[in-house]
């Protein structure tokens, strides 16, 4: 062994530095900086390294739509479960018929339905239900005021000719009662025996003479009061009288201008009027009204005041006021004592086509184009039965001379059926009758 083997190994010394070492560092930093641009610059020189020129590209966070759709169906179920519905099954059914659904589907019971409508007011909303049954009761709202009855002040005339009416009314109405229970009391062998033999006068009819009225539609006719003479109205604008029974032209009526759509006699004419006064009455689709009388061919007297057609016209049984119908969906009552309009009424929803008058002078009836028909209490002014059962428009409506059945409507379908020379209760099939009794 050696003395050199024997010595200790030798211990370095630590260095101590005193002082900051941030100068140290920033020169060592700085020193990698500069080797680290002088790399980069070399980079980009050789065009391994791409640098833009200051651009920058806005990276915008996007769901993908499944990702929606699956978050909206949770959103839908979470305000699903918060509906409250019905568990009445018929407010169900209520409820979807509102909304435009379905009220059942094959198979589904109430409990499925029930969830149905949950599913559909967590789509359109639980104010869906509520706007929809609003909108119906609006709907409803309006369409019964379409059939209200709404009733005028009228002036003192009005008031006057009420009174007049009733006092010529109820003698009337009582002598009708007598004679009905004088009818009552008649056996009913002898009503069966006049009935046969009525029958059997109907049946031997037949056809006495024929005549070409005018040269357009025949749109009407009426005989007179005391059965000597029958009144025609024509699409052409003229009216003409005829001699009863060899129906030979009496008289053109000019003075119309376009289809003339009734004429009516007063119920007087021939019998206790002169014939120099007012006998009759027309009406034409331009609005006007206008009043004859048995000795000249041009009218007596217009009536003003219709603004749409006037379809029918027609005389009270006392031949002081005459009744027309209107389509501005109104009718109206004239005093020709008084000479002016004393009632214009409103009640129809549509064109009022037909008038007629009860032979006690107390009633009034009229048929419209919205196949409903109304009976009128002329001394009261109010609509006393409300009339329906038609599908189609009234263009006829009478009541019956007994006085007891209240009236029969007639209703025509069709241009042909309009055409008819007066207005029969036969058997065609396009006309449809119905007769409405009090009793």
């Amino acid at each position: 062994m050696s003395d050199d083997e024997g010595l200790a190994p030798t211990m370095k010394k630590a260095r101590v530095f005193y002082g900051s070492l941030e100068e140290k560092e920033r020169e060592r930093l700085s020193s990698e900086m500069v080797a680290g641009s002088d790399a980069l610059k070399a980079g980009i020189k050789a065009g391994n390294i791409n640098i833009s020129s200051g651009e920058t590209l806005e990276m915008e966070e996007r769901v993908s739509e499944r990702q929606q759709e699956v978050l909206a169906e949770f959103e839908r179920r979470r305000r699903a479960r918060q509906i409250t519905v019905s568990t009445d099954d018929t407010e169900v059914k209520a409820g979807l018929r509102a909304l435009g659904e379905p009220i059942t589907l094959f198979g589904e019971g109430p409990a499925d339905r029930r969830e149905r409508l949950r599913s559909v007011l967590s789509i359109v909303g639980p104010d869906a239900l509520k706007k929809s049954r609003k909108d119906e009761e609006r709907v409803k709202r309006s369409h019964d005021e379409c059939h209200q009855t709404w009733y005028h002040e009228g002036p003192a005339s009005l008031k006057e000719a009420r009174l007049w009416l009733a006092r010529y009314s109820l003698p009337r109405a009582m002598r009708r009662l007598e004679d009905a229970r004088a009818q009552k009391d008649v056996p009913g062998a002898t009503r069966t025996i006049r009935q046969q033999e009525l029958h059997k006068t109907l049946r031997n009819l037949n056809n006495f003479c024929s005549q070409i009225g005018d040269d357009r539609p025949i749109s009407f006719c009426h005989f007179s009061p005391d059965s000597k003479m029958l009144a025609t109205a024509s699409w052409s604008g003229l009216c003409k009288l005829w001699s009863i029974p060899d129906c030979t032209l009496i008289r053109t009526l000019r003075g119309h201008s376009t289809n003339v759509g009734a004429i009516i006699f007063r119920p007087q004419a021939g019998v206790l009027l002169d014939k120099s006064e007012v006998s009759l009455a027309s009406c034409a689709a331009d609005g006007t009204v206008k009043l004859w009388n048995l000795e000249s061919d041009e009218p007596v007297a217009d009536i003003e005041g219709h603004s749409d057609r006037v379809s029918r016209v027609s005389w009270h049984p006392s031949g002081r006021f005459l009744g027309t119908t209107c389509y501005d969906n109104s009718w109206r009552l004239w005093d020709l004592e008084v000479q002016e309009e004393i009632l214009h009424q409103e009640g129809h929803s549509t064109g009022v086509h037909d008038i007629s008058f009860h032979p006690d002078g107390s009633l009034a009836a009229t048929g419209g184009l919205d196949a409903f028909g109304r009976v009128w209490d002329l001394r009261t002014g109010r609509c006393v039965v409300f009339l329906e059962g038609h599908l189609k428009e009234i263009y006829s409506l009478h009541f019956n001379p007994n006085g007891y059945k209240d009236s029969i409507q007639v209703h025509l379908y069709g241009a042909k059926s309009r055409r008819v020379v007066s207005r029969l209760f036969t058997q065609h099939s396009d006309w449809s009758v119905a007769m409405w009794c009090s009793d």
